[in-house]
């Protein structure tokens, strides 16, 4: 042949699970294999010629950018891991997809890290996540221990908090105001004539549930009206069932704070189906996180909503703040709980949605 380059043919695997290399595309393409790295690098240097050749030649071939090697060479990569105990729970299911949403738009990859076996070892789960090289790390849901948050910052990887709180370490939390969400129900309740109230809670004593369980006796208390609380079993729908039946059965409450809706929604149906109660001519019920089921027909509960979309730009803010600064003081973002009230509260008929009336604790 005339031509002083000379190219050999690419030779594709016959395996169809085989993925194209950028060597095989800068081949195809005729430039160096650094092309190829500075055509899919974003700002990076190319001439138009080159990039048109290199993009023609990846499109025909079907290559796809190694993300995973790019992180191992810039020792960093754009990759977020999330890690949560309990993301199966209806309210953790919707957090994880208004999260990952928010991460996506800004630019992030989402690796999700499933931790419902190791609650007691959080820490080995972490380890695993930084060994990605991701960029940060969100915990959702389950309290790290703080020999691995220490790992990370020292690393160089931000950790954001959701919902918990780890003060003399370098992390930023995103949290609502548990406390003042618990007062207000106390305070909804009170004011729709209850006077024998019972706050239904699990027995994970977790910064949030500990919160919303606070704020509601300090508030009964205040105004001296009586308040029995349970703590009982996991976070789940049988153990507001079983509440249910131990305290509506006793004919001596009238109202109950369930911590959460899923707890609710099962104090709800024991009382009704189990006990023949009427809610809320004979007992009023309230709950904490406005999951979907929550606004169901059958339920109309009402509820504290978290808002997820407020949730995820907070943990998107922090990220960015802790990027651009990672020696910056570790900050907290309250946010508001909203009430919405439906059916189950004695004196509240109309489905309508209001800020709580109470000032919030900072």
């Amino acid at each position: 042949m005339g031509s002083k380059h000379r190219h050999r043919t690419v030779a594709r695997s016959a395996n169809p699970r085989s993925f194209v290399t950028a060597a095989e595309v800068a081949c195809v393409a005729r430039v160096s294999r650094s092309a190829v790295s500075r055509t899919f690098t974003p700002g990076a240097s190319v001439s138009r010629q080159i990039r048109e050749r290199v993009i023609k030649a990846a499109d025909r071939l079907g290559y796809r950018v190694n993300r995973l090697a790019q992180g191992l060479i810039r020792a960093r990569s754009n990759l977020v891991g999330i890690v949560g105990t309990t993301i199966g729970m209806p309210f953790h299911a919707t957090l994880l997809a208004g999260l990952s949403e928010a991460l996506l738009s800004e630019g992030f990859d989402c690796m999700l890290f499933n931790a419902a076996n190791a609650e007691r070892d959080l820490g080995t789960i972490i380890e695993r996540v930084l060994e990605y090289r991701v960029s940060a790390i969100v915990v959702m849901s389950g309290m790290p221990p703080s020999w691995i948050v220490e790992k990370a910052t020292a690393s160089g990887v931000p950790v954001i908090l959701i919902n918990k709180s780890m003060p003399k370490l370098m992390v930023d939390s995103v949290v609502s105001d548990h406390v003042a969400g618990g007062r207000a129900a106390a305070q909804q309740l009170i004011g729709a004539g209850c006077r024998n109230l019972a706050v239904v809670s699990s027995a994970d004593r977790t910064f949030s549930l500990l919160g919303r369980i606070r704020g509601f006796r300090n508030y009964a208390g205040g105004v001296r009206v009586a308040v029995t609380l349970w703590e009982e079993g996991p976070t789940s729908y049988e153990t507001g069932q079983n509440a249910a039946r131990a305290l509506a059965a006793t004919g001596r409450i009238d109202a109950a704070f369930c911590v959460t809706d899923i707890i609710a929604l099962g104090f709800l149906d024991a009382a009704r189906r189990d006990l023949g109660m009427r809610v809320p001519e004979d007992l009023s019920v309230i709950g904490f996180d406005d999951i979907p089921q929550a606004g169901w027909g059958s339920y109309r509960l009402t509820t504290f909503r978290q808002d997820v979309p407020d949730l995820a730009r907070a943990v998107i803010a922090a990220l960015n703040r802790r990027m651009h600064d990672a020696t910056a003081r570790p900050d907290t973002t309250v946010l508001r709980a909203k009430l919405i009230e439906r059916e189950t509260v004695a004196g509240a008929r109309q489905p309508i949605e209001a800020p709580i009336a109470l000032e919030f604790a900072r």
